[in-house]
């Protein structure tokens, strides 16, 4: 059955492998500005935020851990490749898309309570 939730579920899924390609594969695209990167992993962790936010509602604790796992993971293989190099910015970079979310999502929920209150 389609919802909501598998539809959500099904673009993390694509999210997913998309940031793994990018971010395993070998660079052959220009950067149109200094740290270019790094927006991009604020972006690509803000997106798998929301997406998995919305696919399983977990504790926000959940999610940020399994996130930053995911961060590290990225560095740590990235580390090992030829063409890649770790860094501690690209994992600020993704910690920061996380906090982003989590700093809208709840600010966004604080409003609608501010709203409708009588």
């Amino acid at each position: 059955m389609i919802t909501y939730k598998n539809m959500f579920k099904l673009a993390l899924v694509v999210a997913v492998i998309v940031t793994s390609y990018l971010v395993f594969s070998k660079p052959n695209y220009p950067q149109s500005f200094s740290h270019m990167d790094k927006v991009g992993h604020l972006g690509s962790f803000f997106a798998l935020s929301y997406l998995a936010h919305y696919a399983f509602k977990p504790k926000w604790y959940y999610l940020c851990a399994a996130l930053a796992t995911y961060a590290l993971l990225i560095e740590l293989v990235q580390s090992r490749l030829p063409y890649r190099s770790a860094s501690v910015g690209d994992v600020a970079a993704d910690l920061g898309g996380i906090a982003l979310f989590y700093l809208l999502h709840f600010s966004i929920l604080q409003y609608r309570k501010l709203r409708h209150k009588p």
